[in-house]
């Protein structure tokens, strides 16, 4: 099951970037500890390695992988900040997804 496997390493990719701007975001707006900048640098450091691990081309990788970001980031906004994604924030996620997998799973000549 490769599809499961590209999806789920979407997934803690975008986890990590997410959480690696979202750390530096708290110091800077919510005057949180600047130390939260570390952890902060380390996830986006284990982002950067993670999307290193797929085996297709870069470009193809950072294209498909915005799309899995987006779901991400609209499931960050409920689980974290709180507020219930609209009917329109679901759809925008479910096009991006959409995206993603005919990026990624589309037939193609080796």
């Amino acid at each position: 099951m490769p599809e499961l496997k590209t999806l789920g390493l979407f997934v803690v990719t975008a986890l990590a970037e997410i959480v690696g701007c979202y750390l530096p975001y708290l110091w800077l707006r919510e005057s949180k500890s600047v130390w939260l900048l570390v952890p902060g640098a380390l996830s986006l450091a284990l982002f950067a390695w993670l999307l290193s691990l797929h085996p297709t081309a870069a470009g193809r990788v950072y294209a498909a992988y915005g799309g899995v970001y987006v779901f991400m980031a609209i499931l960050w906004l409920w689980a974290v900040d709180g507020i219930r994604p609209t009917g329109w924030d679901i759809l925008g996620s479910a096009v991006a997804l959409l995206g993603m997998a005919i990026i990624m799973f589309a037939p193609r000549s080796s």
